[in-house]
């Protein structure tokens, strides 16, 4: 079976009804998979999310597009929709449902008598879950997880392999963490005490809040005192790093190897690009956008853009980029007036 191929068929007919769409041609054609247009094969549906992009639909061997004008002549099925990325979204998890695990707990896995496992959730092969802990209907762990005591996971969260979650750490429902991340790390916290680093006790915890997504290997410190949030809706990519009573707001999208240090606060929205860095005690206001590689130093407003090291407003920071590459030939036309200055003072000498 080709990769973009699953066992599932829909008629178009089906497949438009799901998405509230409207088909041209054929509609009880039978579907198979979703491909690009690059690499789909007959029974495909593909996208054309632009008209730039129609042309490459219409020469693919797919059988099906979905697209956001109708174009009656064309010689493919059409499935017209408000927003072709939008449906593409909806529509793959028709033929790629998300794996089933089944009811029970394996064999290796290892459960405190006190922990409250809920119906129908599934403990993989050599998990720990720890006293007091309660496992939500239908929760996932696939495998070498470790849950520690008092933990609050509700319905629907599916811990990928090797998640490890601290005690007290509590998890809302629909809550997607990928492997090798950890939740709930002791923050880093210090003080110089006589000439030694002391270690400052991390005794908060963690709240991630309903429909969440975390990526591997990423990196959420409990609270020190308190607690660290991630808002509802909120999606964090790979090795990302959320130091301790840091919150982050509703629906926020956070990218690959960004880091934000202590106790600073994102608004609902806000997007912040890969590699960058968030200074501690920071706000970041509702619908803010940090730009990829920044180095965040002040708060940034509601609707503020910022970019740079140290980040600045996007236009500022686009001048000065813009300047610095000139920076060259400025250089070169004061060396060319310096020695111009200099030839008219040795002849006035």
């Amino acid at each position: 079976m080709a990769p973009n191929q699953s066992s599932i068929s829909f008629t178009a007919a089906q497949i438009a009804e799901q998405l509230q769409g409207e088909v041209f041609g054929d509609s009880s054609v039978r579907l198979t998979g979703l491909a690009p247009v690059d690499c789909a094969r007959v029974g495909d549906l593909t996208f054309a999310e632009k008209e730039a992009y129609f042309a490459a639909a219409e020469q693919s061997l797919a059988t099906a597009v979905l697209v956001t004008t109708a174009r009656p002549l064309s010689k493919k099925v059409l499935i017209r929709v408000p927003n072709a990325r939008i449906a593409v979204a909806r529509v793959l998890p028709l033929f790629f449902p998300p794996e089933k695990h089944p009811q029970g707990i394996h064999p290796s896995a290892v459960i405190d008598p006190s922990a409250q496992i809920g119906p129908m959730a599934h403990v993989g092969p050599n998990c720990v879950v720890g006293a007091g802990v309660r496992l939500g209907a239908r929760s996932v762990l696939m495998g070498g997880n470790q849950i520690g005591h008092d933990c609050q996971i509700s319905d629907d969260v599916c811990l990928h392999p090797n998640v490890v979650i601290y005690a007290n750490s509590q998890i809302g429902q629909r809550v997607t963490i990928h492997a090798g991340t950890v939740i709930g790390s002791d923050g880093f916290g210090y003080v110089l005490d006589e000439g030694r680093h002391r270690k400052m006790l991390q005794v908060g915890n963690v709240i991630i809040h309903d429909d969440v997504e975390i990526g591997a290997n990423a990196a959420i410190d409990r609270g020190a005192l308190g607690s660290t949030v991630i808002g509802q809706g909120t999606k964090i990519d790979n090795l990302v790093h959320i130091a301790h009573n840091v919150a982050v707001g509703r629906n926020c999208i956070i990218m690959g190897q960004a880091g934000f240090a202590g106790s600073t606060h994102l608004g609902d929205y806000c997007v912040v690009a890969s590699q960058s860095g968030i200074a501690g005690h920071l706000k970041l206001g509702n619908q803010a956008t940090v730009g990829a590689k920044s180095g965040v130093m002040r708060d940034v407003p509601d609707g503020g853009t910022v970019l740079g090291i140290p980040a600045a407003p996007d236009k500022q920071a686009k001048r000065q980029m813009i300047a610095v590459t000139q920076l060259p030939e400025l250089i070169r036309r004061v060396r060319e007036l310096e020695k111009q200055v200099e030839q008219l003072n040795a002849r006035s000498a």
